[in-house]
């Protein structure tokens, strides 16, 4: 039997108490202060060029709401920005003193638009609310799913904590919110990550909520808007590539850590479309939370953030066939064909809900171990220590003489460290799944059953060419199950309970069963006479078994390549 979830209590029980809530009593005040930090870097950085620089931006907005304008833009924003194209344009037949100061007094009111568009509100009542609808429709709907029926809709027997499977040292993770400001770095997969991850670690792990930010076309629902921007979300517009925006944007956050709030973001920056766990992390915003700690360092503080790294994990991501085609297009160009995508919206998320507690479903959340942000782990009371068990006083690394100063070129030099340690996180605490698991044997087995073709031929092959005897797929996915324990065993990674606790035949049914819970065809399926596995979606297997490429299973494995070549014949044989 699969080990039951445990509960935590509320690390701080009175939601007035919670670091967001008080973040948010001062809303202007935090807006104040992301205008003032992100005007004077902006200065700095582009000096006499503002100009320039705004004429630039100006252009980058107009272009963007001639071909992309969504209905959540702010209103007037045509209007606007031909204002400041006009203003901008004037200001060149002044004299370079006043030229300089009216562009500075532009700057500060584009810098303010963006700030009071990004920033995000918290309310207790809507907070509360949110939880009670949350906690009641996940149950009715677990337990209507569970009797596929709905009238079973008012049954209470049935908990959805069960489906939320809490990986890692998570006493020890709560023990940082006492110590510091705690900034969690997740895996990014779905556009439910933000509702799953919030709800599990409130209603799961007992934590308080986090400033998080959600992408603008999340608020195209305006029943979604009304609630996320009362629950600690601020609006990060990824159609926006203007440095102005990115600072912006970027001091947010950093002001907010500043301020003791705990905050969690991406640090990949959007999700993963190939469905690997990413490697390739944001650095600028991994470096807000460097810059974050020299200001704190600066200002005489001692408050720690502490970097905690996530990894979640689906048997079958939601939006995983426009994810992969997206991913196929970029790297194949015209190898890639096409098969359409679907959108997402709220229908979409429902059914997916539904299907996810119908097929009882799981939500992996793994937490890796905390560290400050130069990557060295902590200890209970936050301590650094170093790799030799030695502490560190974090505080000298960012002095040059006894004086706390900005180092542009050594923290960027810092972010990279960290970025590393976050990386290593994400493979060190990854959760193997079945449904994975299977999807990855099998690809690996069409790949060398078709050592000619590219992948992108490979996967417009008939279902009958993608086809794995049963005894082919089973040695295959025993020796790569064999040396995953391996890993475990060594601390390279983890596995999820049930490849442990059921027998070979079971895993692999458990795996296919899972790895098609919510999609129309299914990725993975055996014949009406069980002897062989199909791929009947094979750029979904491709997508799948992603999750587990970049840990270079392939070249460790002892392929019988016997098995193989019998499984090439039977399939020309069948051709």
């Amino acid at each position: 039997m699969p080990t039951k979830t445990k509960v935590y209590p509320q690390l701080i029980p009175e939601i007035r108490d919670w670091p967001i809530n008080k973040l948010y009593e001062d809303r202007d005040g935090l807006i104040a202060a992301v205008d003032q930090k992100t005007l004077a870097f902006v200065l700095e950085k582009h000096g006499d060029r503002l100009g320039e620089l705004i004429s630039r931006v100006c252009y980058l907005e107009l272009i963007r709401l001639k071909n992309n304008p969504w209905k959540v833009d702010p209103p007037k924003e045509p209007q606007f920005w031909k204002r400041i194209r006009t203003e901008v344009t004037a200001n060149e037949k002044l004299n370079a003193d006043q030229r300089q100061k009216n562009n500075t007094e532009i700057l500060r009111r584009i810098i303010h638009r963006y700030t009071t568009e990004i920033a995000g509100n918290f309310k207790e009542s809507t907070f509360l609310f949110a939880r009670k609808f949350l906690t009641f429709f996940f149950k009715r709907l677990l337990n209507a799913a569970a009797g596929k029926i709905h009238r079973k809709f008012w049954n209470t027997k049935l908990e959805l904590y069960e489906r939320i499977k809490v990986h890692g040292d998570v006493e020890h993770v709560r023990r940082m919110f006492n110590k510091g400001t705690v900034v969690i770095l997740p895996t990014h997969l779905s556009n439910m990550d933000s509702i799953m991850i919030g709800y599990a670690l409130d209603f799961v792990v007992g934590l308080p909520s986090f400033a998080y930010g959600a992408g603008l076309n999340l608020y195209e629902s305006e029943v979604f808007a009304y609630y996320m921007s009362r629950l600690g979300a601020y609006k990060v517009d990824r159609r926006k590539k203007n440095a102005i925006y990115l600072d912006s944007l970027k001091f947010m956050s950093q002001v907010m850590i500043e301020r003791g709030t705990n905050s969690l973001f991406f640090p990949g920056g959007t999700r993963s479309r190939s469905g690997m766990i990413e490697r390739d992390l944001k650095y600028g915003l991994l470096n807000s939370l460097l810059s974050a700690q020299r200001s704190i360092f600066e200002n005489n503080g001692d408050q720690k953030i502490i970097v905690v790294p996530m990894i979640i994990g689906y048997h079958c991501t939601l939006e995983a066939q426009s994810l992969i085609a997206s991913h196929l297009k970029s790297t194949g160009q015209e190898k890639y064909v096409s098969a359409g995508k679907k959108a997402f919206n709220v229908r979409n998320l429902l059914s997916f809900a539904w299907k996810f507690f119908s097929q009882s479903s799981e939500f992996h959340l793994s937490f890796g171990e905390p560290m400050d942000v130069l990557g060295y782990k902590l200890d209970d009371n936050a301590n650094s220590i170093d790799e030799r068990g030695k502490q560190v006083d974090i505080k000298e690394f960012f002095s040059l003489h006894g004086k706390i100063e900005a180092n542009r070129q050594r923290e960027s030099v810092y972010t990279r460290k960290l970025a590393d340690k976050v990386i290593e996180n994400y493979e060190r605490y990854y959760v193997v799944l079945s449904s994975h698991l299977v999807a990855f044997t099998a690809f690996q087995l069409l790949r060398k059953m078709h050592p000619t073709m590219d992948i992108y031929t490979m996967m417009r092959l008939p279902a009958d060419m993608l086809t794995i005897p049963k005894e082919t797929f089973r040695q295959a996915f025993v020796t790569i199950l064999d040396l995953l324990k391996q890993m475990e065993a060594d601390h390279k990674i983890r596995l999820q309970e049930e490849l442990h606790s059921l027998a070979i035949d079971d895993v692999i049914q458990h795996g296919i069963k899972y790895l098609g819970s919510f999609h129309a065809v299914w990725p993975l399926k055996f014949d009406k006479k069980q002897n062989n596995i199909m791929a009947k979606n094979a750029q979904l297997v491709y997508y799948y078994h992603n999750r587990l490429a970049g840990f270079h299973l392939e070249d460790k494995i002892e392929w019988d390549a016997r098995s193989i070549q019998q499984a090439i014949d039977n399939l020309q044989e069948s051709e």
